[in-house]
């Protein structure tokens, strides 16, 4: 359902989404543990009231913001994973697309599905939950692009589907992480270079 404009909302919606937007980045770059109620309070300018009334909790509150921050990514992979019919071009486009988030990130703090799934572990299985699905969903979409290839005859019939998948994946979240820890862009970019690699060598010669 697509989201209603703000002039459209009613106060109590624009409450809500005034407090996850302000929210979002504390989550993202905190986490959820370091996050205090005082931080929302000082970044939203409402009071203690005002958020819980607005949210149970602390934890419905990071479930909105998660689905919030996440919103970003999985959209932007679904929208290449249904543009192109070229399956490589597809994957360099999300190549592309993690390289671009590295210089201009909408969300400052890094990856959200791999810091929630870091953090909440066993420690907040709906959070939890909510980055194990998030995380599918993408490597669903590698191996989506990745059977239309072979379909087409643009892969070789022969590449492991699946392990490439996950391979794509860990490669993405792994170069994040060390990106991350290191501070360095190279860590990423080295990741994302040699999936590019792998995709051109999984192409069929014409």
């Amino acid at each position: 359902m697509p989201t209603k404009p703000t002039t459209q909302l009613k106060k109590s919606e624009r409450t809500r989404r005034l407090i996850v937007e302000k929210a979002a980045p504390l989550f993202n770059k905190q986490g959820y543990w370091g996050t205090s109620l005082q931080d929302i309070i000082e970044a939203t300018g409402l009071t203690k009231g005002s958020i819980y009334g607005n949210f149970s909790g602390k934890d419905e509150l990071a479930v909105a913001v998660f689905k919030h921050n996440s919103h970003y990514i999985l959209r932007k992979v679904k929208s290449i994973t249904q543009s192109d019919n070229n399956a490589s071009r597809k994957l360099f486009m999300i190549t592309d697309f993690y390289r671009q988030y590295i210089y201009s990130p909408e969300l400052s703090g890094g990856c959200p599905i791999l810091n929630t799934a870091t953090e909440a572990d066993d420690s907040h299985p709906d959070l939890k939950d909510l980055a194990l699905e998030a995380l599918d969903y993408v490597r669903r979409s590698f191996i989506h692009i990745l059977n239309n290839g072979i379909r087409s005859g643009e892969f070789n019939p022969e590449i492991e589907v699946e392990q490439t998948a996950t391979l794509f994946l860990g490669l993405i979240e792994g170069g994040i992480l060390q990106t991350k820890l290191y501070n360095k862009s190279k860590y990423l970019l080295d990741c994302l270079n040699h999936i590019d690699q792998t995709v051109k060598e999984m192409c069929m010669q014409k």
